[in-house]
């Protein structure tokens, strides 16, 4: 059929099509006007790179902010002896990085090093395990069984045995039960030798929103000592502490006085390298050109000086305690940094105290993971509110 102007209907609709300001894709999606003047789609698609390139920028960031919650362990990487406990530092930075945690070595790898791997730290950790106190629970009863009845058979005269193994095993029982407690007890608490090590380390991945401990515990007869990177946002807490500080701040006194009772054991020893006075002089008045001989034998001299100016090893003692003529906020970071690590450790281990039934402890709770959060922690054992 034809219309007016002689053209079939096939060939109107061919038109039709041909007239389109649009290209349509094969999934239906309009891909571009071709009325469009061509200067205004080169600046769109200049100012969509622009964005893109904005947004690459910004992304890790925020992938990273948005992927991890306080309180989520983010690595956890177990020792490759347990004779030895030593990490493979190198293999965590290279983890870290695959999850955007971008670390440089000075900020990980050069801190732990210096609180991990030290020869009495890896005996420490290797004796302090949670497996060593498995294997010495049925030593110690063997042991305290023998030494009661022992005892108890050469000074009472006991004819029936029976009653005799009885009553030695139940005060071995009691006993060896006692000594686990105490042990199990003093794990939860802050350990000088560990925890208080990583302090400078989690100073700096605060900066990278992590915080790092080292736990472990027994399970199916094996134990396995690890370490745990753990994603924590400090602004929050910091926040919340240091306002509760600078609430305590008008019973200044009685509030740096339960801080030192609750952190007088902890003292950090360290040893300060000085330099021997009278050496120190002897090389002064050596090094004068007036008494120097001009003939002096190199080895001799050099043997000498060198003799001289060996360094003295001093110890000193480090109080962690806050100064209390330090602000609030600056209290509140050195007491986030001090107890970072047992907190992680506590939190990997689910041994975190209950939180008090109250409305403004779960308010204020910033870890969705935990009955605690680390400032809520503080304030518990710390500052005893």
């Amino acid at each position: 059929m034809r219309d007016t102007e002689g053209k079939t209907v096939g060939e109107r609709e061919q038109e039709r099509e041909n007239e389109k300001a649009t290209v349509v894709s094969e999934n239906g999606l309009v891909i571009m006007d071709e009325m469009e003047d061509k200067t205004s789609v080169h600046s769109d698609e200049s100012d969509v790179e622009a964005d893109l390139r904005r947004s690459s920028e910004i992304l890790p960031e925020n992938r990273r902010t948005s992927r991890w919650k306080n309180g989520q362990c983010v690595l956890a990487v177990p020792t490759s002896s347990m004779l030895s406990p030593r990490f493979d530092l190198s293999l965590c930075r290279a983890l870290l990085e695959r999850d955007g945690f971008q670390i440089p070595v000075a900020d990980f790898e050069t801190p732990l090093d210096i609180a991990l791997d030290v020869p009495s730290v890896r005996r420490y950790l290797f004796l302090n395990s949670s497996l060593i106190h498995f294997i010495m629970a049925p030593i110690i009863y063997v042991v305290i069984w023998c030494a009661v009845f022992s005892t108890l058979h050469m000074y009472l005269s006991v004819t029936d045995y029976w009653v005799l193994c009885l009553s030695v095993s139940l005060v071995s029982i009691f006993l060896t039960t006692f000594i686990i407690v105490i042990l199990y007890y003093s794990n939860k608490q802050i350990n000088i030798n560990i925890d208080v090590r990583l302090i400078q380390v989690n100073e700096r991945l605060s900066q990278h929103m992590l915080l790092v401990g080292v736990a472990d515990w027994v399970q199916n007869c094996t134990g396995t000592l690890q370490l745990f990177i753990v994603y924590w946002d400090t602004a929050r807490c910091l926040r919340t502490l240091t306002e509760t500080l600078e609430e305590m701040s008008f019973v200044g006194d009685e509030a740096q006085k339960r801080l030192e009772k609750r952190m007088s054991h902890l003292v950090l020893v360290s040893e300060v390298m000085t330099l021997d006075p009278v050496a120190v002089e002897s090389s002064v008045n050596e090094g004068s050109d007036e008494e120097r001989p001009l003939l002096m034998n190199d080895e001799a001299g050099g043997s000498t000086s060198t003799s001289q100016r060996e360094d003295t090893k001093l110890t000193t003692n480090y109080i962690l305690v806050p100064d209390q003529i330090l602000p609030a906020q600056a209290k509140a970071l050195q007491l986030l940094l001090t107890y970072g690590a047992v907190y992680v450790k506590l939190l990997v281990s689910e041994k975190l105290p209950n939180s008090t039934h109250h409305p403004l402890h779960h308010r204020r709770n910033h870890c969705t993971t935990a009955s605690l959060c680390l400032c809520q922690y503080i304030k518990t054992k710390v500052l005893g509110l």
